[in-house]
């Protein structure tokens, strides 16, 4: 899997659309001395329309995609002017930052505790999918909105956060094919292809539910859809 796009979690656009106009700079015209006094006093208000803000780019960038989104559909659809989110958000950018990057940085903790725990290959593999699909649906669409993503199609302005997310993605990745060394060493899973390949094919697998899942519409929960998954792969690589 290439490092430019995101595990675990592209179909990914083509060259990316113009930019949201520049306008006035908001930080020059003061509004970005007024988002971070704002900020400093953790204001109740001012972080509930803010969350507000961020939930609502959320459904707008799985939508449209990260790139074919504007900072005025956003603006559209929380019912302001685009102007005015200046006051609570500096930059496109920085709402995919808060969509994403603590949610992924959190699946990789959980995802390197199961690598290192006690527990034998097939059941941190059942654990790990079944984990990484419940934080679909807690955070949903958070990390949909991560696997839409291409890291290769960034702006040069975020090109420090896009290696930041390579080396998370990196991370997530050995973790995941750790795991399968791991139960082949031990004979509970059956070597039937090189671990690098086996590792993604689970992560594929998992993957892939951001085209169909919706944990609002789904008839089954995601740690139902987890266990299966789970159970599909073990019978057919573990060994009993």
């Amino acid at each position: 899997m290439s490092d430019d796009r995101t595990p675990p979690l592209s179909s990914g656009a083509g060259d990316p659309p113009p930019a949201d106009p520049p306008a006035a700079d908001p930080d020059d015209s003061g509004i970005g001395r007024r988002r971070a006094a704002a900020r400093g006093r953790k204001k109740g208000g001012y972080s509930l329309r803010r969350t507000e803000i961020i939930n609502a780019a959320a459904q707008v960038f799985k939508v449209r995609g990260y790139q074919g989104t504007s900072l005025a559909d956003i603006a559209e659809a929380v019912g302001t002017e685009r102007a005015s989110l200046y006051y609570y958000v500096s930059s496109k950018e920085e709402l995919l930052d808060e969509v994403v990057t603590d949610v992924v940085k959190a699946n990789l903790k959980v995802a390197e505790g199961i690598r290192d725990s006690d527990q034998p290959a097939p059941a941190k593999l059942r654990e790990l999918i079944t984990s990484l699909m419940v934080s679909y649906a807690e955070n949903y669409p958070f990390l949909y909105v991560y696997l839409q993503e291409n890291l290769a199609h960034v702006a040069e302005a975020r090109r420090e956060w896009a290696e930041e997310m390579r080396k998370v993605n990196r991370r997530w990745e050995e973790a995941v094919t750790a795991i399968v060394t791991q139960g082949v060493e031990e004979g509970t899973l059956r070597p039937v292809t090189d671990p690098r390949v086996m590792a993604y094919g689970l992560i594929g697998m998992v993957s892939w539910t951001n085209r169909w899942f919706n944990p609002e519409r789904s008839a089954v929960d995601a740690a139902t859809i987890g266990e299966s998954y789970a159970s599909m792969l073990l019978d057919g690589v573990e060994v009993r």
